[in-house]
């Protein structure tokens, strides 16, 4: 399940942008959580971010559902 998560964060994002070529999720391992770097075009980081944040909230919330399920603390960053 959490080997999709970054698949599952690519293909969302890949949704949302301008520029889907330009979109790459990097995973980090870590012992008690999972860090995903999120790298998306310059203009396209208020399109993945959304009015107040609702839209990078609801992505955080289905990947933390997922990690939660499988007991790791699942970490979304947006690089810049």
């Amino acid at each position: 399940m959490l080997s999709n998560l970054k698949e599952l964060v690519e293909y969302i994002v890949k949704a949302l942008v301008d520029e889907p070529d330009k979109v790459s999720v990097a995973e980090i391992q870590g012992e008690q959580a999972i860090i995903l770097e999120l790298k998306v075009a310059q203009p396209d980081i208020g399109k993945v971010i959304g009015k107040q944040g609702r839209i990078v909230k609801a992505i955080r919330l289905l990947i933390g559902a997922a990690g939660a399920k499988a007991r790791k603390r699942i970490v979304l960053e947006i690089i810049e």
